[in-house]
């Protein structure tokens, strides 16, 4: 199995140490499959639109400003 270096800040590290006896190791390999699994089903489920990155950026826009005016209102 190859093997994968993960870097964690100092705070998590010394959390992390509190409880010896969790495989931290198990841990990652679940949180990146629920990942994957994650990924797979967004990349079936987009794999027939027709919405491009543009189209996201200029809805994004929209909701941005129409938010900013409510708010300001």
């Amino acid at each position: 199995m190859p093997n994968l270096t993960l870097s964690v800040s100092e705070d998590v590290k010394k959390e992390m140490d509190q409880f010896h006896e969790i495989n931290w190791s198990a841990v990652a390999r679940e949180a990146i499959k629920k990942k994957l699994h994650l990924l797979e089903k967004f990349k079936q489920f987009t794999s027939d639109s027709t919405f491009t990155e543009s189209d996201a950026l200029s809805f994004g826009k929209d909701i941005s400003l129409k938010a900013m005016k409510k708010h300001r209102a």
